[in-house]
């Protein structure tokens, strides 16, 4: 597998997303935002068609329009606050819409089709490039607002009292939150990136007993779905995507096993 070029780059770039994914993953989850994550994800298609129509690279159009879309969220949500899940239906549906109509304009259907399900063994080197600068960044802001982020996931106002500044941070994360979701679907597939985004964090969260230790578990398992899933559909011919979430689900049901094992013995 290894002395292909293009399954090097695959397993490059899924190594450095599956980092990525689940550190969005367990802010979304605290803040109970995952939905966003599937709204961005469908945003994203309408961008990747636009893309290939006007012969762009479609993952940077992509990107636009996911950082669009997030804000334009957050911006929903903030002016109407007690409709939080009205922003995200609103911008999922206009995404849709957008990339349906879209779609049909397409040079290649197939190629649109692939970004749906993932086809991280196309990805190229340019791609790669992207992905590794956008890894550096969400990887960064991730760590380094690592506590800031935390505090506002779970009360907003404690975090506010604690000098979180939490317009720089809601800003951030909405930033990286789009970056990480426009580079993901080249890889996963625009419909398998939430699973991606919550199933590490809730197999981790079954069986670990603090914040940090649920967050690098997400990431080891994260890891594990990412590189296994590639190496399977590589073998088997496989979708990399639906074989990543499906090994996710299976260790989900694992864990959700042990878990269950471990209270009652308590």
């Amino acid at each position: 597998m290894l002395s292909y070029d293009f399954m090097r780059r695959a397993l490059l770039a899924g190594f450095m997303i599956s980092l990525i994914i689940p550190m969005i993953g367990m802010v979304m989850i605290n803040r109970k935002t995952s939905m966003i994550g599937d709204a961005l994800s469908h945003s994203s298609l309408s961008g990747i068609a636009l893309g290939l129509i006007m012969g762009i690279n479609p993952l940077l159009v992509s990107l636009i329009i996911c950082i669009l879309s997030a804000f334009a969220i957050e911006t929903i949500r903030k002016k109407f606050d007690q409709y939080g899940d009205m922003a995200t239906a609103i911008v999922m549906s206009t995404g849709i819409g957008l990339a349906a109509v879209l779609s049909d304009f397409t040079p290649g259907g197939a190629s649109f089709e692939s970004f749906l399900f993932g086809s991280i063994t196309t990805v190229s080197k340019e791609e790669l490039l992207i992905i590794g600068v956008m890894f550096i960044l969400v990887s960064f802001v991730s760590i380094y607002y690592y506590h800031g982020l935390l505090y506002n996931s779970i009360n907003p106002l404690m975090a506010r009292l604690s000098g979180v500044k939490i317009h720089v941070v809601d800003g951030l994360f909405t930033l990286i939150t789009a970056i990480t979701v426009a580079i993901s679907v080249k890889t996963v597939g625009a419909l398998m990136i939430t699973s991606l985004m919550v199933i590490p964090v809730a197999s981790a969260l079954m069986v670990a007993r603090s914040y940090r230790s649920t967050y690098i578990l997400s990431l080891v398992l994260s890891l594990i779905f990412m590189l296994g899933g590639i190496s399977i559909s590589f073998y088997k011919g496989l979708k990399p995507g639906g074989t990543i979430v499906l090994i996710g689900i299976t260790f989900l049901i694992i864990f959700s096993i042990i878990g269950l094992i471990r209270r009652k013995l308590k």
